[in-house]
């Protein structure tokens, strides 16, 4: 019987040591951590992204997206115009917006005419194009990179790709995903 309450003894002082122990978990994620958007890949069309009315959203075979099943594309059509895909994400206070994104460029134009100008709008600063890619980009996936940087207050940022093509110079084709938005 001594044993028996030892040994329960033991047990209690054990499952409160251990009832007492701090939880290493935080009590809510920490608000500039992790990926922001819902819909960085395209799976699900252009949920969450303005698009334009050319804007395509692919699943082909023949030409894979960068991961999953979908991509966007700004598809050649060797004429003179311009298409639009932008989303806006919200910002916390101190924290930086790093966006990722890769693009793949399938052409037959053999001189500058058709461009992919990628943007970065920040509340309360002007927007500013990061990039200006053209048909030399290449047909496999590259990985692109772009910062807000930080702010004491909470801000906006627009993410804008605007693909200009211009007739008789050739068919150029934007590929467009994985457009990842990371908090740190």
């Amino acid at each position: 019987m001594k044993a028996f309450a030892t040994t329960v003894s033991a047990l209690t002082l054990l499952l409160l040591t251990v009832g007492s122990a701090p939880d290493p978990r935080p009590a809510t994620d920490a608000p500039c951590a992790g990926q922001i958007h819902a819909n960085p890949g395209f799976e699900r069309g252009t949920t969450d992204w303005t698009a334009g009315p050319r804007m395509v959203v692919l699943g082909d075979a023949a030409r894979p997206a960068h991961r999953g099943r979908a991509y966007a594309t700004f598809a050649g059509l060797d004429v003179t115009r311009t298409d639009l895909l932008r989303t806006t994400v919200t910002v916390p206070a101190d924290c930086d917006l790093t966006v990722r994104f890769w693009v793949r460029t399938l052409t037959t134009e053999i001189s500058r005419g058709d461009y992919l100008n990628v943007g970065l709008a920040v509340t309360g600063i002007p927007p500013k194009t990061r990039f200006s890619l053209a048909f030399d980009g290449g047909s496999q996936w590259r990985q692109y990179s772009m910062s807000t940087g930080t702010a004491a207050t909470e801000r906006t940022a627009t993410v804008s790709f605007l693909a200009s093509e211009t007739a008789g110079n050739g068919v150029t084709a934007f590929d467009v995903d994985d457009v990842t938005f990371r908090l740190s």
